[in-house]
């Protein structure tokens, strides 16, 4: 049953019909989302917070070691100075920072959450449903709310083939126009990372490798793709987003940041079951947005396992990298 803040945010819907100034319009805008206390007062005081998706919990590993892994994260960046922000969309409202109980039940309910990117938003919210949110939907909610540095595990891109399928993630369109810092390990190796590379240039996002000259490969250090910056260190990071945002650029940055060393070994592994994985999402004519989540189903088989405990890594050390990221900018603000 809806709970009666859904209610209520639901209720507001109708003051969006109204003729607003932008800055009313802005303020209707975050009416409509749920912001946890923990979250709302880190945003008034200047504090640091990171926002996380939630399909990687949902719809990328099983439960209850998703729900572990949701509450690892969300320590990791609390233990290094920052607030977590998880975003999904519950019983139609936009939740900014779950509690343990929405957690729980986000975790519990898995697949049969609609895994939403920003075009689903609307359609979620009108019909009170549940929805976990992809990185381009947790970009319009972090930018909605103010919050500048979102982790994830990895971002959409190209996929491979696109010139017969046009298959092209909305997360390159949602970081061209949001000017949010993205800390991800690189976009997910399934996908075509060069054309992917060229594809965030044309949106204007400024992407920088984290202490290393070549773009990472999501489960490996490299991917063969020299990248087009270098950052090293959180305090370069902070500043590179202070200045992007006093000069009111609305393209948003990636960071990219390798694996680490340990988990990076069983590259060639996941690689070899990434391109079978690939063909047999062809021979089942699996496209659109049913394809990655099948893909990483599917090479987690063929690896008994290896790759979701490699990607488990990423995300981990991703947060502990973005919480300081988050940290340093907010001693710039």
């Amino acid at each position: 049953m809806a709970s009666s803040s859904s209610s209520a945010a639901h209720s507001r819907i109708s003051t969006l019909q109204n003729h607003l100034s932008p800055l009313e319009a802005n303020n209707k805008l975050r009416s409509l989302v749920k912001i946890s206390p923990e979250v709302s007062e880190a945003i008034s005081n200047g504090g640091a917070v990171v926002a996380l998706e939630s399909t990687i919990i949902s719809h990328g590993m099983p439960y209850p070691q998703n729900l572990q892994t949701a509450k690892e994260v969300e320590s990791i960046v609390r233990e290094n100075g920052a607030v977590p922000a998880t975003i999904a969309i519950l019983n139609g409202v936009p939740c900014i920072g779950l509690n343990e109980e929405e957690l729980e039940r986000l975790a519990s309910l898995g697949k049969s959450v609609q895994k939403t990117a920003g075009r689903d938003i609307a359609h979620v919210v009108a019909r009170r449903g549940n929805g976990a949110t992809t990185v381009s939907a947790t970009l319009f909610f972090a930018s909605m709310v103010g919050i500048k540095v979102f982790v994830t595990g990895g971002i959409g891109g190209v996929h491979r083939h696109a010139n017969h399928t046009m298959d092209i993630s909305s997360d390159l369109t949602a970081l061209g126009r949001t000017p949010i810092a993205v800390i991800s390990a690189g976009v997910k190796s399934i996908l075509d990372i060069p054309k992917t590379l060229e594809y965030l240039e044309t949106q204007e996002v400024y992407v920088a490798a984290y202490k290393s000259d070549e773009f990472p490969a999501f489960f490996t250090e490299k991917s063969g793709c020299k990248a087009p910056s270098r950052v090293d260190s959180p305090e370069d990071c902070a500043r590179v987003i202070d200045a992007n945002m006093k000069l009111n650029r609305q393209a948003g940055i990636l960071f990219s940041v390798p694996i680490p060393k340990q988990h990076s070994a069983a590259g060639n592994l996941i690689e070899s079951a990434t391109q079978r994985a690939l063909t047999e999402a062809r021979e089942q004519s699996i496209t659109g947005s049913a394809e990655t989540p099948f893909l990483l189903a599917r090479v987690n088989e063929l690896t008994a396992g290896t790759s979701l405990a490699a990607n488990i890594a990423l995300v981990k050390n991703n947060a502990l990298i973005g919480s300081q990221i988050a940290v340093a900018l907010s001693q710039l603000m």
